[in-house]
This record gives structure tokens, sequence and C-alpha cells, in this order.
């Protein structure tokens, strides 16, 4: 049996990855900058960590409960109408946290508002998007995805940090929502949209040369369009039915950890560092020399995922971090520091397109929003509730040691329950492959532009 053969040029899908990498860079800024403004928020506001930590624990909970929602609605009317909803109505809300005056407030600004319109922009909608662009290359197109949010935290931590030492925390908040606005909403408005079909290409960009004759209306030539369907035993058009199987809640439950553990990270490790005398920029720094790291960590997971078992790297990578979080545990400040952000940086956020992969290649991407979301509601729920009890930890205890070494333990488990889930029976990628089918699909010059969803 034949191949599918590439289309000639660029596909499409590669400049849909594209804009949602910048869109991931902004949301992920947005987010994880929420750290470098604790030590403010306290001052400004007279609130404990405790306090300040309560209204971006409420943010982690409200953008998880509304995973699901959002991806059922990302499989009902289609990716792109929801992420620029989510950008415009995230635009709008970064605005109104400048007008914060308590802890209260920013608990109804970026709690609920932000968090919940970031949730639009997440890697529910995005990830089941890009299953549906690309299936080859799958954990590649994934990979390059999260690298937008390793980028973020390069360029974006230490340009908020240094921003905020120049100006109010106020002013940086209005300038982050003018960007959303101006350079964000444009880019998801021009560019993505939901499905190759919508322009009348393929996942991947696959055709074949042989031309069809035209049928009468048609906008151009048609070819005669080939893929290999292969599909795996717990393939599913109902999301509830994947509850019934243990890869559904194995993935949840690890990475349930993945949210406490990068949650945890993302708002109380500026707030660690100056626990220890580190200045804020220099914390900023590490981060960002974490992300760096993880960038380079997340292409390579991404060129290897598509050739070997996801899970066995998605095992790997959960114990990686656990060793990075005992670094911080074990280790003198500011050798901690660094040794978290280079051992972290291994494992940062290589868990989001092996997670996302492993479910669209287990249970297929008929209803793979949905599923996204609800794995995706896990991460958020369980950062929820780690960023409030880092907070209480510390404010009680002065140290950050015992809930650092309990984020170890839980990524140890989280590591061995990856481990054992069982890709090459239930993955696609591991099934036999089916007879081709055949669809006649217009490839006119004209589709490019369709702006259908």
């Amino acid at each position: 049996m034949r191949q599918p053969q590439k289309s000639s040029g660029p596909f499409y899908g590669w400049y849909i990855v594209a804009a949602l990498f910048f869109s991931t860079f902004i949301v992920i800024g947005v987010r994880q900058g929420f750290g470098v403004f604790v030590l403010a928020w306290e001052e400004d506001f007279g609130a404990t960590t405790t306090a300040i930590s309560a209204a971006a624990a409420i943010g982690w909970v409200v953008n998880g409960v509304s995973q699901p929602f959002l991806g059922a609605l990302t499989d009902r009317v289609g990716a792109r109408r929801v992420l620029i909803f989510g950008m415009l109505a995230m635009g709008l809300s970064t605005l109104l946290v400048a007008a914060s005056t308590n802890p209260i407030m920013l608990a109804a600004t970026y709690g609920f508002l932000v968090s919940f319109a970031s949730g639009a922009l997440s890697f529910t909608p995005s990830g089941a998007l890009l299953a549906r662009w690309f299936v080859r290359r799958r954990g590649m197109a994934m990979s390059l995805l999260t690298v937008g949010g390793s980028a973020s935290g390069i360029i974006m931590i230490p340009f908020l940090a240094y921003f905020l030492l120049s100006t109010s925390w106020q002013t940086v908040w209005l300038v982050l929502g003018s960007m959303i606005l101006v350079l964000g909403l444009p880019v998801l408005i021009f560019i993505v949209r939901s499905r190759p079909e919508d322009i009348g290409l393929l996942p991947d960009g696959d055709i074949e040369d042989a031309p069809e004759p035209q049928p009468a209306g048609a906008a151009g030539p048609v070819r005669h369009a080939r893929r290999i369907a292969a599909v795996g035993p717990l393939a599913t058009d109902r999301w509830q039915s994947s509850f019934r199987s243990a890869p559904m809640w194995q993935l949840s439950m690890a990475y349930w950890v993945c949210g406490i553990t990068t949650a945890s990270i993302s708002v109380h490790f500026v707030r660690w560092a100056s626990s220890e005398d580190i200045s804020s920029s220099t914390a900023a720094l590490a981060f960002g020399l974490l992300s760096g790291i993880n960038a380079l960590g997340v292409l390579f997971v991404g060129s290897i995922s598509d050739k070997m078992q996801r899970k066995t790297l998605l095992g790997l990578v959960y114990m990686v971090r656990g060793m990075a979080f005992l670094c911080l545990v074990f280790l003198p400040g500011a050798t901690a520091l660094w040794a978290f952000a280079i051992v972290g940086g291994m494992s940062w956020l290589a868990t989001v397109p092996l997670t996302t992969s492993l479910a669209a290649d287990v249970y297929g991407v008929k209803k793979l929003g949905t599923l996204a979301g609800l794995i995706n509601m896990a991460h958020q729920l369980g950062g929820g509730a780690a960023v409030l009890v880092f907070g209480w930890v510390f404010d009680s205890t002065g140290t950050y040691d015992a809930a650092f070494a309990g984020g170890a333990a839980l990524l140890l488990m989280a590591g061995i329950v990856s481990l054992t889930i069982r890709e090459k029976r239930y993955s696609a990628r591991y099934q036999p492959s089916l007879p081709h089918a055949s669809v006649a699909v217009p490839v006119s010059a004209g589709a490019a532009a369709s702006d259908g969803d």
C-alpha cells in the first residue's frame, strides 16, 4: 500500500503551531508571572503570604473547573472560536487586575476573571486543535507549542521582575493587558483555523498526486486523499467511556502531581528566594535559566516521543523533577537556586506534550477537547491546593522545606504511575494499520484563505 504523499510547500499546520506558540508565550507569562508580584502585594495590601496565595489558589481552581467545559465547547464549536474568546476576555480582565486594592479584589480580578479566560487559551483547546492538524508529527507539534511556555519563562519572567523595579505593579499589569489585545488577539484571528479540512487540507498535509475529475461547482482541482486510519481499542466518541479504563486515571493522577509542583513554584519560587536572602531579580533570572533549559528539553522530548513510548519519557520527566525539588530541601540557598534551575529545567513543561499526545493516541481526537479538559482540571485543582498549602506551611514554619519534600515524594509516585501505563496495548501508534480510506478533498489556492472554523 502506498503511503500518503506530502503537498508542495510548507504545511499550513506549522503556521498554526507558530500562532499558538505566541499565544502560549503570552498566557504562560501572565500566569507564571504572578509569583513576581507576591512580595509587592504583601507590602501594598498589608497582607500575609497566605492571603496572596489564596488569590492564586482560587485562580488555579477556577481555571481547572473551567477546563472540561471549555474542552467540550472546543469539541462542539471548534478551537478557533474558543481561543479568540479567551484572548479577548483575558486582555480585558488583565487590565482590571491593575485596579485591585486588596486581596479580595485580587481574587476577583485574577482569581476569577483572568483565570477563567486563560482556560480558553490553555493546552486544552490548543492541544486538541493540534491533534487534528498532526498525526505522525503530533509529538513534535505539541512540543513546539509547549516551548512557547518555556520561552515565556526565559523572557517574560525576568522582564516582569525588572519592569517592576522601575515602575509600579499596576503599570506592569496595564502593559500586559495591552500586549494581549494588541498583539495576541490579531494573531489568533488571522491565522488559526480549527481543522485542516476547513481549508481543504488533511492532517500532516497529506495528499495523493493523482487528480480526480472536477465535480460541478468545485472551487478547484480535486485530489484523491488517503489516510491510514489506525485506532486504538479505547478510541471513543463518548468522553464518559474513558473513565472505565486505566490510562485516563493514570494520566490524570500524574498530571495532578504535575499541577501541584508547577503551581507551587510559579507562585512561591520568588518568595522562597527572598526568604533565603536572594533578590527577586536573581530569582527571576534563575527561573529564566530553568525555562531556557526546559525549551531544549521539550524539543528533545518532542523529537524522540514520536519514535518511542511516550509513557517512558513521561515517567522519567516526573522523577527528574522530583530530584530538583530535593535540591531545594538539601542544598544551601544560592546553590539550591541554580541547581533547581538546571535540574528542574530538564523536566518543567515536558509533561504537557507527552500527556496530551498520549491521551490522543489512546482515546482518539473526537472528544479530545473534553478529555484534555478533564485531565487539565486535575492539574489545576492540584495546583490550587498546593499554592494555598505551600503558603500556609511557610507562614507557619518560616520555611518551605516540608512542602518541597512532599512535592518530591509525590513526583516519585507520579513517575511510577506513568511507567505503568500499558501504552503498547492501548495506543493507536502500536495498532495494525487499517486499509487506506479515500476521501475527495478540494485543494484550491482559494481554499487556503477560507475563514471557516
